[in-house]
């Protein structure tokens, strides 16, 4: 049989209507939607700057919900927030709760280093901080740099301190000193990158100026500790005994930044997750009027596997469905929940990794993020053999994609790193376990779960825009 033969305008016409095309999102946009794209920018820098904890988190996303009119006793409009780290938020839509919901769920806890129970110890005439690390992360990228203390203090009369220091200009910083270069070949540079600095070494330098005493103490020990306390209580009231009963976390120091001669990434603490906190709930508050009943959840723990009530894991979610349920006349029985769950669709709105081409041998360029091509879409996690994975169905994929295709959502269907290389979850897989449709979506990183994370403005926008859209429809 003779081949036929293809004209060049042929050929185009098969490469344009056959062949995926991705294109960077700054290709794709208009020139006001480029403002728009700076405009969002700007907002998350100063969120991003400032929501550095959970509670801090949960703080500035419920002074937005009041300012829309949600309140915790809303019937149409309402939120609950469960132990100040995890938030459910709702808006009712033109349709009844058993023809489902439109969740989309985001963590807010990072990896970070925590004080230990008894954190303060003085050695050589300098006073430290013991801290037990939190999550994912690299050791050796805690030290030797600027870090603040974030978090809250709990004492025995119930009352509540929040202690934030290290972040104004006027205020001092603390560190992890590193060892010199000179004296770390056996101790470090003989070791593996995993090895070299351990964990029980990350710990803080908090002072160093010894309490003064008079001729009768000589006696006086751990004078640089004394000191530390003394200005602790000066300032915030509290006693070496209160560390027991806090929530104190050391973070990086300073404000997320614009990153690039062109300004064209944000760089900064606790993009994983909070890009997607930040950029759904922007998205929950503008849709005025939903098809479907909206839910936006905040949830905690997800960087140590959604352990704790403040977590995926936790039943909790099932008591805010119940409450919603009778919220429209329904008896919360488990054929009705289960139906309610059945019709519902989520989006576990989470990071990915985008493709790095300084370690290209751990990425697959054909089925990994690109930084720039809007919000990564990921059918499923896991690692292996799709171990430990939620995976979306066809349908539901299909579906969501259309919408976002009507929407001028910029989007990139793709996976997280070669096969054998390792792999990570999310929190869809707990969704999944009700009924209900879940996919994971959320923008690419660079320099995912270290300390200065870097996202792409483009990508910040196609996820406010592909929640939106999802919460419209």
């Amino acid at each position: 049989m003779a081949k036929k033969k293809v004209s060049s305008k042929e050929k185009s016409e098969l490469i344009k209507n056959l062949v995926w095309n991705p294109k960077h999102v700054f290709e794709v946009l208009k020139e006001e939607e480029k403002t728009q794209v700076e405009s969002l920018s700007q907002k998350y820098l100063e969120f991003l700057s400032q929501a550095k904890t959970e509670r801090e988190t949960i703080e500035k996303a419920l002074n937005l919900l009041e300012k829309e009119g949600f309140s915790e006793k809303g019937n149409k409009k309402g939120y609950v927030v469960y132990k100040n780290k995890l938030l459910f938020a709702w808006h009712q839509g033109k349709r009844g709760i058993t023809e489902g919901l439109r969740i989309v769920v985001s963590h807010i806890d990072t990896p970070r280093l925590d004080l230990k129970l008894h954190p303060l110890f003085e050695d050589t005439d300098l006073a430290f901080l013991k801290t037990h690390y939190y999550g994912g992360i690299k050791k050796y990228h805690w030290v030797a740099q600027p870090l603040s203390l974030h978090g809250i203090v709990v004492k025995k009369d119930g009352s509540l301190i929040k202690v934030v220091l290290g972040e104004r200009e006027d205020e001092p910083v603390f560190t992890i000193c590193d060892l010199l270069p000179h004296l770390s070949r056996k101790v470090q540079s003989e070791k593996k990158l995993s090895e070299a600095i351990l964990g029980e070494k990350l710990n803080v330098l908090f002072g160093g100026i010894p309490l003064e005493k008079l001729d009768e103490e000589k006696d006086l020990k751990e004078r640089v500790k004394l000191n530390c306390l003394r200005i602790l209580h000066q300032t915030y009231g509290i006693k070496e005994e209160d560390f027991v009963s806090a929530e104190l976390y050391v973070v990086p120091a300073g404000r997320a930044r614009e990153v690039g001669i062109d300004r064209a990434f944000i760089g900064g603490y606790g993009q994983d997750d909070r890009i997607c906190a930040f950029t759904s709930l922007k998205a929950f508050l503008e849709v005025k009027n939903p098809e479907y009943i909206n839910i936006l959840l905040f949830m905690d723990r997800e960087e140590i596997g959604s352990e704790g009530n403040t977590s995926a894991k936790s039943r909790v979610f099932e008591k805010f469905i119940y409450e919603l349920i009778k919220k429209q006349g329904f008896s919360p029985t488990p054929d009705v929940f289960f139906e309610v769950m059945a019709n519902t669709q989520a989006i576990s709105a989470d990071v990915t990794a985008g493709i790095d081409p300084n370690y290209i041998e751990v990425h697959d360029k054909l089925n990994d993020a690109k930084i720039g091509y809007g919000i990564a879409v990921n059918r499923y996690t896991g690692h292996g053999g799709k171990y430990m994975a939620n995976e979306a169905h066809a349908e539901f994929l299909a579906q969501l994609l259309k919408n976002w295709d009507e929407d001028g959502v910029v989007y990139q269907v793709v996976s997280m790193g070669k096969v054998d290389e390792g792999g990570g979850g999310t929190v869809a897989k707990y969704f999944a376990s009700y009924g209900m449709d879940v996919v994971d979506a959320g923008p690419p990183l660079l320099s995912m779960h270290s300390p200065f994370e870097v996202a792409h403005k483009a990508d910040l926008f196609m996820c406010y825009r592909a929640y939106k859209s999802f919460f419209r429809h």
